[in-house]
């Protein structure tokens, strides 16, 4: 075993993407079935996420999907990747979880975002405004007091109050500081700009106050992983998710995802073009001999405890296919 790749946990994201030809309620089916089979493959975590009003997105609900995806499993970790506590009041977070973590006991994970809405009418339709993301390092502390049983009003989180639930902060932008003040495990994106996520990870780790919900600096790498038989099958798995960005740069809506046939076939202009080689560029991916060596190489420069894995695209089979070949890069 690759000694720097064995000492680290693998973990999967879910973004419930929608497939050309393929309903909502199929993608979060699917999202279901992943996580029993990544669970097989015996993966660590298996997250899922949330986004409002995006066409190729299903995942809206985040901790209700948790609940599907832990009743279909049986010891794989679940949580969210992450709820956006912009968007919601924090002693409803905090009772949310309390639900998960007292019917799946010492399996949830409360992965924490600061985002808001996609776009202006979301935001709106949500009642917040991007100020709302300012104060999430408040936000967050009020989190946390309903589960320490410490708010200062005479409301108790109920059933949260008492139990622990591991929070994670995904740090975009400002979340590495605040995920340091705060003392908990960070989880940073993407790895396709190492130097930044260099920065943040040291940025981190020299800021970091252990608290009670970690003695120490815990980080989470997340990036898209794509592992096939030859160069080009990796490649032909990105293509799907690289022209929705491309899509999405130039019209201004996230589409579902089109087959990769398709995609090649389409006659691009020279924006679009630019957009959707850069969305390619820089992922890890390649045969497992390849990927292998790629992730030695960024788990030494990172000193990552984690990799979390959120690739998508159209071929189910062939992403099942990827993550069963990624399992097998672990092992080896």
């Amino acid at each position: 075993m690759n000694s720097v790749i064995g000492s680290v946990r693998f973990s999967v994201l879910d973004r419930s993407r929608t497939r050309e030809g393929h309903t909502a309620a199929e993608a979060l089916r699917d999202t279901v079935e992943l996580a029993r089979q990544v669970e097989a493959l015996g993966y660590h975590r298996f997250w899922v996420s949330e986004h409002h009003g995006v066409p190729g997105v299903a995942g809206s609900a985040p901790t209700v999907l948790a609940a599907a995806v832990a009743g279909a499993t049986r010891a794989i970790r679940v949580g969210t990747g992450g709820v956006m506590l912009p968007n919601h009041q924090p002693l409803v977070v905090a009772e949310q979880f309390g639900v998960l973590e007292s019917l799946f006991p010492g399996r949830i994970d409360m992965g924490l975002g600061r985002s808001v809405g996609f776009t202006d009418g979301v935001r709106k339709a949500l009642g917040r405004d991007k100020d709302d993301a300012e104060d999430f390092a408040g936000r967050l502390q009020e989190l946390l007091g309903w589960f320490r049983g410490t708010s200062p009003t005479r409301v108790h989180a109920r059933p949260a109050e008492g139990l622990r639930v591991p929070p994670f902060v995904l740090a975009m932008g400002e979340g590495a500081a605040i995920a340091a003040a705060a003392g908990l495990p960070m989880v940073i994106g993407d790895l396709r700009d190492r130097e930044k996520m260099r920065r943040g990870i040291d940025h981190y780790r020299t800021r970091f106050h252990p608290s009670q919900w970690a003695r120490e600096p815990y980080v989470v790498i997340s990036g898209t992983v794509a592992v096939a038989a030859t160069p080009e099958d990796a490649r032909r798995l990105l293509i799907p998710e690289a022209w929705s960005m491309a899509y999405s740069r130039t019209h201004g809506t996230f589409p579902p995802l089109p087959p990769a046939e398709r995609v090649g076939s389409l006659r691009m202009t020279d924006k679009e073009r630019r957009f959707y080689e850069a969305a390619l560029a820089g992922h890890l991916a390649g045969t497992e001999e390849q990927v292998a060596h790629e992730l030695a190489s960024v788990l030494k420069e990172t000193g990552a405890d984690e990799v979390l894995v959120t690739t998508s695209t159209y071929d189910r089979e062939a992403l099942l296919d990827s993550y069963r070949r990624l399992a097998a890069v672990v092992r080896s």
